[in-house]
């Protein structure tokens, strides 16, 4: 069992399993699914201010909490007892292209010529971590939610500004990866 669990699960599997989270939480408590909204939580939680954004009943929402502490623990669980110790599998014509930017390392799920503390007093380093991260934030909170809330719960409720934000997530996504990355990687 443990090793069905180790390999990764074909999209016929793994979709259908994701899409009935929304279901199961629709009919458990209508609640709706979505990760940006725990950091919400947290801060109402934690931070005692006067700012009106975070003036709200957090406790209603601490399912939330708990689904979010879950996914975190999951994935300590998994990068522990779970990894697969193989070499990652990269597209050869993916590697002779990340080859020419720097990037050999295959050792992890993420290139550790890209990632790791020792970059991040790079231009490249900043751009990609600090400056990425502020964005993803920030078009999260602009775009009402991130891509599980829009792209899994507001798509199978039919909802017109989730397709809209998971079109542009999308859109976004391959200009980022195909126009944008390219010149910061040969920062």
């Amino acid at each position: 069992m443990l090793e069905i669990i180790k390999e990764p699960w074909p999209w016929y599997v793994a979709g259908p399993l994701i899409g009935l989270t929304v279901p199961a939480l629709l009919i458990l408590g209508n609640k709706s699914f979505g990760i940006s909204s725990s950091l919400r939580h947290v801060c109402a939680a934690c931070i005692p201010s006067n700012i009106s954004f975070f003036k709200y009943d957090w406790k209603k929402e601490l399912w939330n909490l708990f689904f979010v502490f879950g996914i975190l623990l999951g994935g300590i669980v998994a990068s522990q007892f779970l990894i697969n110790p193989g070499e990652i599998s990269v597209n050869p014509a993916l590697k002779s292209e990340l080859a020419t930017y720097g990037i050999t390392d295959y050792s992890n799920l993420v290139p550790v010529q890209l990632m790791n503390f020792a970059n991040l007093l790079t231009l490249k380093g900043f751009i990609v971590m600090i400056v990425g991260g502020f964005l993803v934030g920030f078009g999260t909170r602009y775009a009402g939610g991130c891509t599980s809330g829009h792209a899994i719960m507001g798509l199978s409720n039919l909802q017109w500004p989730s397709l809209i934000a998971t079109i542009c997530f999308m859109a976004g996504g391959f200009l980022m990866a195909n126009v944008i990355l390219p010149v910061i990687l040969s920062l």
